[in-house]
This record gives C-alpha cells, sequence and structure tokens, in this order.
C-alpha cells in the first residue's frame, strides 16, 4: 500500500477535465502552501472518479488535500504524480477554522497510463 499525504493551503489555480482518446480522464489543481519568504505552488491531480473533487471549490478556498505519491517509468523517463483521492474545505464562518469532507472514497489504484502528448524525442514534460 502506498503512504498516504495530506497539505493544507489555499487553492490557486483548478483547470479544466482532461479527457482522452482512451476514455481516461483527469484534472489538475493548484494549492499555494506558505513557506516563508516564498510560497509554494504544488500541484495534484484528480484522475477518474475523482475529477469531480474539485467541483466545489474556487480559487482562494482553504484545503486540506488527502494525496498519494505515484511514479512511472515511460520510454526511459520518470513522472511523479500527486493524486488526490480526497479533499477537506475549510469550514466557512464556523469560526472554529474546521474542515468539511468533499469525498470520503478510497485513494485510486495505481495508473499503469503513460502521461498523454509524450513526446520521446523531445525535452518536453507532457503534463
Amino acid at each position: 500500500m502506498a503512504a498516504r499525504f495530506e497539505l493544507e493551503g489555499t487553492v490557486h489555480q483548478i483547470d479544466d477535465i482532461q479527457t482522452f482518446s482512451s476514455g481516461f480522464s483527469k484534472r489538475e489543481f493548484v494549492v499555494e502552501v506558505e513557506d516563508g519568504k516564498f510560497p509554494q505552488m504544488i500541484k495534484f491531480e484528480c484522475v477518474k472518479d475523482k475529477t469531480s473533487l474539485t467541483d466545489g471549490l474556487g480559487k482562494g478556498d482553504r484545503v486540506k488535500v488527502h494525496f498519494d505519491i505515484r511514479g512511472n517509468e515511460y520510454k526511459g523517463r520518470y513522472f511523479v504524480n500527486l493524486n488526490a483521492w480526497k479533499i477537506e474545505k475549510s469550514g466557512q464562518g464556523s469560526g472554529g477554522g474546521g474542515f468539511q469532507d468533499f469525498d470520503e472514497g478510497a485513494p485510486p489504484s495505481h495508473l499503469s497510463e503513460p502521461p498523454s502528448g509524450f513526446d520521446a524525442e523531445g525535452d518536453d514534460i507532457p503534463f
């Protein structure tokens, strides 16, 4: 079983859902985490049925993201993804600063599909 992680921050960006010819779909989003003088922009992805996790979120929302780290090799290149499987939104107006669950589902299974748009000859990362 893969290690599970969580991170708290502020939603910075939510991309549109990408659907590929194989039927695979994903949605990427960025969470800003305060880190002293230079905030960190951390990109996550939701895959398959988890793409709807970000539907109730907007830029500036405080969230706690539960995720797994996934890595794979494709044609001699290595890729790492932070796969979100649960997102909790900070409670609004509660004064307690608690988090509200967006999904209680289990983490997705390991993905074996290579990244879409991968060009083995080029230097560009496809995502």
